[in-house]
């Protein structure tokens, strides 16, 4: 029988010390029965000590900036070299995959030994007095060691998990005015939906935002139930290069030029899958991301052209309103569950051509996904707006901050190009002036036109 956490070698515990650096449900787990006297390296059981004192002040796992100030407290010189080689392999450990597997061992490891004590401090205590409610109480407390028991947020304890949660680690839109309104983006287990009539502009504007994630320096996979991944891959080019879809083939040499720059500047890796229309569904995006992850690559940002056109994973599901809640309630898991942002597309209805703001009212068949999604924006483009590459987009729905809001826009499906403008700025009065004045234009033709066919 293992009587020491170390007997499981050296690489095992520093995955442990990942799992206490990382899963704040398992450093919550295993807090209570976690004792570094069967840790052998000096070292190992410093970091662990220090790992289980700060969770039991803050109720959050240790971070490695805390590490950094408390090290300057290690008076010993050989223990500190030791420790930050120590902290170097977990870094290296953060992306293991079979971390779950190490924490699963050690749970049931530190439970053995509370229980083996348990049952050595009862034999004590009916040698000496008998106090058979002692004993129960002993074994009792030794066997619900361990349980998962996250009931929720505890208010008056978790003070500093509230304030942690409230700086989201955000990735950016590439519009100034939509990451002020979201508090810089969407963060780890958000959804964000884009809604637009048939022929608006939603995968632009979908490959507008991974485009600008990629340029981050973030890992981007953009999932294509429409288009084929070339053809996506062509409208990225035009994004980054600025060179109208049409024309990218006469200047393959300079897309080449601008992608290199890209790679220089530490942007991040895009990866584009298509899957035909109706086929996927959230367990088949899901199947690919494992695959990605098993063969080393990571996944940062996720974008979904579109989420209306997956399958759902419920067959018995015969309405269609109810299938397309099912997939938004399904992506937005799958969002949760990678820890990362997703960004998909949703029509609105063929009533919405005519519309200058396109509210919530016209999104088609499922008022769910409006629910459900953490931030909801809307593209009007009419005929005259095309013909301008003009836009309204409008606010409909924001977790973060105000909705409600609309914003006059540039846009260029030519070339990828998207401008989100204040309505109070100079370059939005005079974009919006531009659109009144094109509006009234439009009605005194048609007006003029009426008047001649009356007389």
């Amino acid at each position: 029988m293992i009587k020491k956490i170390s007997e499981y070698g050296y690489n095992f515990q520093i995955k442990l010390l990942v799992g206490f650096l990382t899963d704040s449900t398992f450093i919550e787990q295993i807090h209570d029965i976690l004792d570094d006297r069967y840790f052998e390296s000096d070292s190992i059981r410093w970091i662990t000590r220090q790992c289980k004192e700060y969770f039991l002040e803050y109720r959050m796992p240790i971070t490695m900036d805390v590490f950094k100030v408390k090290m300057k407290e290690v008076e010993n010189d050989i223990l500190k070299t030791t420790v930050k080689s120590d902290l170097k392999e977990v870094y290296k450990n953060l992306e293991a995959t079979d971390l779950e597997y190490v924490k699963d061992q050690s749970v049931n490891f530190f439970r053995n030994q509370a229980l083996k004590n348990a049952i050595v401090q009862s034999v004590e205590i009916l040698e000496s007095s008998g106090d058979f409610d002692e004993i129960k109480k002993l074994i009792d407390e030794a066997s619900r060691a361990g349980i998962k028991r996250d009931l929720g947020h505890e208010y008056f304890d978790m003070i500093e998990a509230r304030y942690e949660q409230m700086s989201r680690d955000t990735i950016e839109t590439p519009w100034a005015v939509i990451n002020d309104l979201t508090q810089g983006g969407l963060g780890a287990g958000e959804l964000g939906v884009v809604t637009s009539p048939a022929g608006g502009g939603k995968s632009w504007i979908l490959s507008s935002i991974g485009a600008a994630a990629l340029k981050n320096g973030n890992n981007v996979i953009h999932y294509s139930l429409e288009l084929n991944e070339s053809y996506c891959g062509l409208r990225y080019d035009s994004i980054f290069s600025g060179i109208a879809n049409q024309n990218l083939k006469y200047h393959k040499e300079d897309v080449k030029e601008r992608l290199g720059e890209l790679k220089e500047k530490k942007a991040g890796q895009l990866t584009i899958k298509e899957f035909p229309t109706k086929t996927a569904t959230i367990q088949t995006l899901m199947a690919h991301v494992q695959r990605m992850k098993s063969m080393g690559e990571s996944v940062d940002f996720m974008v979904v052209d579109y989420a209306d056109i997956l399958k759902d994973q419920n067959k018995f599901t015969k309405e269609v309103r109810h299938a397309l809640g099912n997939i938004y309630e399904d992506l937005r898991g799958l969002a949760g569950e990678l820890k990362i942002p997703i960004w998909t597309a949703s029509q609105s209805g063929r009533a919405a051509l005519e519309d200058d703001v396109i509210e919530a009212g016209r999104i088609s068949e499922s008022y769910q996904k409006i629910m459900i999604a953490d931030f909801v924006l809307s593209l009007s483009r009419k005929i005259e707006d095309k013909v301008a590459h003009t836009g309204r987009f409008h606010v409909i729905k924001n977790r973060f901050g105000p909705d409600g809001l609309t914003f006059p826009a540039k846009v260029d499906t030519n070339t990828g190009t998207i401008d989100i403008y204040e309505s109070n700025t100079v370059g939005g009065q005079e974009l919006q002036n531009k659109m009144n004045n094109r509006d009234k234009i439009t009605k005194k033709i048609l007006s003029d036109k009426y008047n001649i066919l009356m007389d």
